[in-house]
């Protein structure tokens, strides 16, 4: 009971923080500066024109007066209409949504693999230049932020040594018709493993630059709670079994010290997929991020409404799964 009262105080405490991302939005992007309908409309448009444009998106209402009615739809499923685009939000960003998500699970994916070799090596060679070296790389790709990442691997490896492909999600003369918006998983599905290492190619270079910073983070934090428990009497014990150090590290230290690293795992997650609006513009690459800034770009409000609310809502469900999954994993908070 106690487990699923802190599941319900969360889920409303999500509702809470989406309403509250959802006002501030909602007042922010309108107090700004410019005017969308005018835009839209062709030097030559008469005040007669703006003001029935501005009647059909409900822009000659109260601000209060259009948050009350945009908040009407959303509760039964309709974000507005793309003032740029012309078509219902919900599609569009549902649309774009799975290639964001697969870039930063693929990022994320790199990111566990290159952060976590490198704390274990750190660990198995502590004390000694290796670590050293280690912690001076980890120190490095920190400092260096995700899109300087991009425009490296860019020159390295589009320019200098052409390997990978520097724009787009996929080569338009490959021939696969797509049925879902999900295209990694379903060249998987479909044994089409052409098709999965052209967008694998085309998604390489963009994960790896959005995974080398958190990487570093994981590195280190990793090493760090690695080299406390290597001081525990488990671990001891172990050695006294014959153990080797590897065996050690990896079967009896890793396990406990792994669990603070999950929870900041989860919690770089969530900017991960918001460091994919300037990567996904950087390289091309047909998500929601690049969405976003075409949104900005053109002012369009319902747009920018929808996108920044889909962010919050997997910032706040991220959040929720990953603090769950600690309370599982730890025993002490799952009977507190």
């Amino acid at each position: 009971m106690p487990f699923l009262r802190t599941i319900l105080a969360r889920l409303a405490a999500t509702l809470v923080t989406l309403f509250g991302a959802a006002v501030i939005v909602f007042v922010v992007i309108r107090v700004v500066p410019g005017n969308p309908i005018a835009m839209m409309l062709p030097p030559g448009a008469t005040e007669d024109d703006i003001a029935r444009l501005q009647a059909l998106y409900g822009l000659d209402k109260s601000i209060f007066e259009q948050f009350v009615i945009w908040l009407g739809g959303v509760v039964r499923g309709d974000f507005g209409t793309s003032i740029s685009l012309r078509q219902p939000v919900l599609n569009l960003v549902l649309g774009r949504l799975p290639a964001t998500l697969e870039l930063s699970i693929m990022a994320l994916v790199i990111a566990v693999f290159i952060g976590g070799a490198m704390a274990l090596t750190g660990t198995l060679r502590r004390d000694t230049r290796t670590e050293a070296a280690i912690d001076v790389t980890s120190g490095m790709a920190l400092s260096v932020p995700d899109f300087l990442w991009g425009l490296i691997l860019i020159l390295l490896f589009g320019v200098l040594w052409p390997v990978f492909h520097i724009s787009g999600r996929v080569s338009p003369s490959l021939d696969f018709d797509f049925q879902t918006q999900f295209y990694l998983f379903e060249s998987v599905l479909r044994l089409r493993f052409d098709v999965w290492a052209d967008l694998v190619s085309h998604m390489f270079m963009p994960s790896l630059a959005l995974a080398i910073p958190l990487a570093a983070i994981i590195s280190q934090l990793l090493k760090q709670s690695l080299k406390e428990t290597m001081h525990l009497d488990y671990v001891t014990l172990a050695r006294t079994k014959g153990y080797s150090e590897a065996s050690v590290i990896t079967r009896e230290a890793l396990p406990n010290a792994v669990l603070p690293t999950l929870t900041l795992i989860g919690v770089q997650f969530t900017f991960l997929i918001g460091g994919t609006v300037i990567i996904e513009r950087l390289f091309s690459y047909e998500g929601l991020g690049n969405m976003a800034i075409d949104a900005v770009i053109n002012r369009d409000l319902p747009l920018i409404q929808g996108i920044v609310i889909l962010f919050a809502l997997l910032f706040t469900v991220v959040n929720l799964v990953v603090d769950m999954t600690y309370a599982a994993l730890n025993p002490r908070l799952r009977h507190a």
